[in-house]
């Protein structure tokens, strides 16, 4: 089942350093780990990445940086996910060039929303929330047949976010509904 979940950090959830955690997880051979980390600047951000990517090139596990493409170009990591509005405007704007990145991600909410991703060149969506989850809270969740239609609607790897846990029988559904897998979030920073 690790072959088909992407862990995704958040290092508040770690009750331990975080770099301790991020080898926990790497220790698993998820099929990706996508440094999250929102909040930090991108001078901080870049010095975690440098940090996250040594160790996921340890486990040999590939580590996609989020929204800080700079960092990752300067970084030479080649997978990227970007907010579907930034990857919007990055193919917008004449000098910002995607192309040294052989994987980008956006995380999407409707068809729509994944068809202008696939579009723009995405090379696969994370589409949630699925589940109920405490990330967000007081929503309700999009739910198995949003999925369903998300995976029937576009032509790359679709990996549902939300509310996913280490569980058999949930994944077994998701990849019922033609996911590629899932993002795991808490359950990835609290092992």
């Amino acid at each position: 089942m690790c072959r088909e979940i992407i862990a995704v950090s958040n290092r508040h959830l770690c009750s331990r350093p975080f770099s301790e955690q991020i080898e926990r997880v790497c220790q698993l051979h998820p099929r990706a780990l996508i440094l999250r980390e929102k909040d930090l600047t991108e001078e901080e951000y870049a010095i975690l990445a440098e940090q996250v990517l040594e160790i996921c090139g340890t486990y040999q596990v590939p580590c996609i940086l989020h929204t800080y493409w700079k960092v990752a170009l300067d970084l030479h990591c080649t997978s990227i996910h970007l907010p579907l509005a930034q990857l919007r405007e990055c193919r917008k704007q004449p000098d910002v060039t995607l192309k040294s990145f052989s994987q980008i991600g956006t995380s999407v909410h409707s068809v729509e929303d994944a068809l202008e991703a696939q579009k723009l060149g995405a090379t696969y969506i994370t589409a949630g929330h699925i589940y109920a989850t405490d990330c967000k809270k007081g929503l309700p969740p999009r739910g198995l047949d949003f999925l369903r239609n998300v995976c029937r609607a576009v032509d790359i790897p679709v990996y549902a976010i939300g509310g996913i846990k280490i569980d058999q029988a949930q994944f077994t559904d998701i990849l019922d509904c033609g996911a590629a897998g899932g993002c795991i979030m808490s359950g990835m920073m609290e092992i």
